[in-house]
């Protein structure tokens, strides 16, 4: 089957950064699924080796990385040795790792600010950095980039976390377009409450941590399995943005529609629960 017949998401060689838990490892069992090669690459090196044995045991070629995304050095070794990892050039690169982080603008400290955005913003930075010539180069690919509803929603308490989405969503479209007729394509993925690791390896006030993990257990309308094959078929098909749950679609909507509304909305809402 020739490249321009195949889709993107089929017989990949991935790397999917954050690979260790939550929607990282879902992509790294899809993308297997589909056929794809995946190097699973996790700060945590036990982790991303659970999830490569899990697709061993499936007959996947997977290997176990370690790697802080937001290093550039360390990822600018990852790019060089992906090649020989997955024994042919990367097709699909999911960056994906991040941490949670909330709390109210002047509480949240400046160290944990640089902690989150370190991560979250100069992680996926650094793997489009160092990835997207390479892909550029090979003429056929894709880039999936794991933002959030966050990215648009603006929820207080969220600061440092909605900051650092904003900017996976803004890099992800001026990336899109840099792209354009080169065979690489992009996607946004921007999922609401998805059951993760987020919240227990994140920084969250005491009294959010419990409602978000009530949240992500009780309200959660999707998982991570279903998000990522709605992201992959998103890929396929050239799609820029995917929002997989309908609460996402509709914050969306409500914001282009009536940003002054939402804005001030969001606002009052916020009045009737702050923290006195």
């Amino acid at each position: 089957m020739s490249k321009k017949a195949q889709k993107l998401s089929q017989c990949a060689a991935a790397i999917v950064t954050g690979a260790g838990s939550g929607i990282g490892r879902s992509f790294a069992y899809e993308i297997g699924r589909r056929g794809g090669a995946v190097v699973c690459v996790d700060i945590r090196i036990e982790r991303a080796e659970e999830t490569a044995a899990m697709l061993r045991s499936l007959n996947t070629h997977a290997v176990a990385y370690a790697c802080d995304v937001g290093n550039a050095e360390q990822m600018a070794v990852l790019a060089d040795e992906a090649e020989g990892l997955l024994g042919r050039p990367v097709t699909l690169v999911v960056n994906n790792a991040g941490v949670g982080l909330g709390g109210q603008i002047g509480e949240v400290s400046l160290e944990k600010w640089h902690w989150c955005v370190n991560v979250n913003l100069w992680g996926v930075i650094h793997g489009c950095h160092f990835f997207a010539p390479k892909l550029k180069a090979l003429g056929y690919g894709g880039i999936i980039n794991v933002a959030s509803a966050a990215g648009f929603a603006a929820a207080p308490e969220m600061s440092a976390y909605n900051v650092t989405k904003a900017g996976v969503m803004a890099l992800s479209e001026t990336l899109s377009a840099e792209l354009t007729g080169t065979g690489v394509k992009v996607t946004v993925l921007c999922p609401t409450v998805v059951p993760t690791n987020i919240v227990n390896d994140g920084h969250l006030p005491a009294y959010r941590s419990e409602f978000a993990k009530t949240a992500m257990t009780k309200f959660a309308l999707t998982d991570s399995d279903a998000v990522v094959r709605k992201a992959l078929d998103a890929l396929d098909k050239g799609q820029m943005y995917m929002l997989p749950q309908i609460d996402g679609r509709i914050a969306w909507m409500f914001k282009r529609a009536a940003p002054r509304l939402y804005a001030r909305s969001l606002g009052e809402a916020y009045r009737l629960v702050a923290p006195s």
